[in-house]
């Protein structure tokens, strides 16, 4: 049994998210190779190399990968997967885009967002917003897969995995990069980091989550939002935690001003530690938080602020 794992990249360097999807193939068992697609990706493979349980790193080297494009990179995956009985990638922006196409030219189902490996064919996966957790068995030959990285704990940069080229260059009609506009923050970034603060609808405006900062730089976290937040156009969409947004666990979680609906819970709630800031003793924050407190967060963080 041989499993591939798609390689997740930001910025020129291998992301975190990497190391956890790879703890997933490791409770699948078999040779885990990882494929890491791109241009000018030495350093990215390199990294590749070191995760503890990786047998070998493929490396596709080319213009064509550059902006990790679905048609690509989907292309390039089935031409490698019949080596495969098991292709993995992250849930994140990148898997969702590219694992869906990989599975319908290979007219086979997807699993996506698991959580747990019962078996080789069996997973588990939350559904209903995480309120259940639904067991799926899959009879397919290869078995497509995204993985919610923050249910498995990464593995250890202890590996030497053998790194070789991937000749495979597939020519691609059907899309092309026209540009990006990318948010640059000091801040780490909101999916790996291991202190998150987030501000909900109560926060009042936009103006208001300056509030946060001071707090943010103190504890060296992210900050991120509620979907009430976002909508209510407070803040841009990638700060959005939730169901319909980033899916965090950090060590630390601050909820200041939001109710704490399902769809907010469902993204953050395997938290280590929730701290939950609301004037509402009645919130359903509340019910998942390990410290609360009720009361006016415009008086609360400055004097949580200052106290730090």
């Amino acid at each position: 049994m041989s499993i591939l794992v798609l390689a997740e990249q930001h910025d020129g360097q291998l992301a975190e998210t990497t190391a956890h999807v790879v703890a997933a193939a490791k409770a699948i068992g078999g040779d885990i190779d990882v494929l890491v697609a791109g241009e000018h990706v030495g350093a990215i493979a390199e990294a590749a190399a070191r995760l503890d349980g990786v047998s070998r790193v493929r490396v596709a080297d080319s213009a064509v990968y550059a902006h990790q494009l679905a048609e690509p990179l989907g292309e390039l995956l089935v031409a490698l997967a019949d080596d495969y009985s098991h292709v993995l990638a992250a849930a994140t922006t990148t898997g969702k885009n590219v694992m869906p196409r990989l599975a319908a030219l290979k007219d086979v189902a997807q699993l996506s967002e698991i959580i747990a490996v019962e078996s080789a064919d069996t997973f588990k996966r939350p559904i209903y917003a995480g309120n259940a957790i639904a067991t799926v068995q899959s009879p397919d030959a290869l078995k497509v897969m995204t993985v919610r990285a923050t249910a498995f704990d990464a593995v250890a940069e202890t590996g030497a995995a053998s790194v070789e080229a991937v000749e495979t260059v597939v020519d691609n009609a059907l899309s092309r990069f026209v540009g990006e506009e990318l948010a640059s923050s000091d801040r780490p970034e909101l999916g790996a980091a291991k202190v998150v603060i987030s501000g909900g609808r109560g926060m009042g405006s936009g103006d208001n989550f300056t509030l946060l900062e001071g707090i943010a730089d103190k504890l060296g976290a992210a900050i991120g939002a509620s979907r009430a937040a976002v909508d209510a156009g407070f803040v841009p969409n990638d700060m959005q935690v939730g169901q319909t947004g980033k899916i965090v666990a950090p060590e630390l979680y601050i909820a200041v001003g939001i109710s704490g609906a399902i769809q907010h819970l469902a993204g953050m709630k395997d938290s280590k530690v929730i701290v939950a800031i609301n004037k509402d003793e009645e919130a359903p924050i509340f019910q998942v938080a390990d410290y609360g407190l009720v009361g006016d967060l415009f008086e609360i963080l400055p004097e949580l602020e200052s106290k730090l």
